[in-house]
């Protein structure tokens, strides 16, 4: 089964979704948002044949079965409320670690369609995509293309609220050449306007230059213990005309085990998976398949009317 988790419009929702830090990691921003969301929606639930809706409210009175998906939870598009041309809007996609690549065509173009219902829009202005298993080192930016340690997968933040990395190595560039080939086509048709990538280094960058048919608008780059980017990267971004932008985001920003608590039937838990005291909840294992972040900015005020998330997973009976 299928399952599609959104956080509604975090800039309009109750004070517990938007009053953290503005610069809050995304990774704990898509937590917190999805538990406040599910929250509200359970709270909101009308009370059936005429009494007071129980605590322990089922997933199915707030969950919605459609398309063969389960929305998690019923989710109504937050429209924008001027004309398209008032806006910027920017698209992230997280691929997430241990999926299989070949799937990414079908993830790409259902992800888009989200956000475009969502806003009530035809396009986006900027699509930027996670490959998993790339950090970026500012110390280290020549070494890009080599394969990390192997590592236990994160299911969870580090102390300091940083993000763990997925412990996967970084695909090599013909894979993300064949999972850029679905973007050049959204671009073709005219859905997304631009297109950037996340953690490149020169050496990498440069290799994907070298076979990319529609090259990268802007590059992100995570520079997690300094603001400062490497030299060499700013020339070789500045000489192909690719914007250097910096960001907050993980890249393994939804584990398996986080999406597990978040669904499951503790303390923290919405109850939509069964578990102690939850039978009816589902039953299975459930994995995360991609995050998409969308965030619409008023270009000539400068602010966010509209950002949120939605992260689709697949459930699988055991």
């Amino acid at each position: 089964m299928k399952l599609i988790l959104s956080t509604s419009n975090i800039m309009s929702g109750s004070p517990s979704v938007i009053r953290r830090p503005f610069f809050e990691k995304s990774n704990t921003e898509l937590t917190s948002s999805l538990r406040a969301n599910f929250s509200s929606h359970q709270s909101t639930t009308p009370p059936t044949n005429g009494t007071q809706a129980p605590s322990n409210t089922s997933y199915k009175s707030w969950t919605t079965n459609s398309d063969a998906a389960l929305y998690i939870p019923t989710h109504t598009p937050s429209l924008l409320s001027e004309p398209r041309k008032s806006y910027d809007i920017t698209v992230k996609l997280f691929y997430l670690p241990n999926i299989p690549a070949n799937r990414r065509c079908a993830q790409t173009r259902e992800a888009i369609e989200l956000v475009l219902k969502e806003l009530g829009t035809s396009s986006i202005d900027l699509l930027i995509v996670s490959f998993p298993g790339i950090s970026f080192d500012a110390d280290d930016e020549d070494s890009d293309l080599d394969d990390p340690p192997s590592a236990p997968q994160s299911t969870s933040e580090n102390n300091d609220g940083g993000c763990l990395d997925s412990g996967v190595p970084p695909e090599d560039i013909e894979t993300m050449i064949t999972t850029w080939r679905t973007l050049e086509k959204l671009q073709s048709d005219g859905l997304v306007a631009k297109l950037g990538i996340a953690e490149f280094g020169v050496t990498r960058l440069s290799k994907f230059l070298e076979q990319a048919k529609i090259k990268p608008s802007v590059n992100q780059i995570n520079v997690r213990d300094c603001c400062v980017v490497p030299k060499p990267l700013i020339l070789y971004a500045k000489q192909q005309q690719i914007e250097l932008l910096t960001h907050n985001d993980c890249t393994n920003i939804l584990p398996r085990g986080t999406l597990r608590q978040i669904l499951g039937s503790g303390e923290h838990g919405s109850g939509v998976l069964a578990g102690e005291g939850n039978e009816d909840g589902l039953r299975g294992d459930v994995e995360p398949q991609w995050v998409v972040k969308y965030t619409a900015v008023v270009k000539d005020r400068g602010v966010v009317e509209s950002k949120g998330y939605f992260a689709a997973a697949e459930l699988r009976e055991g």
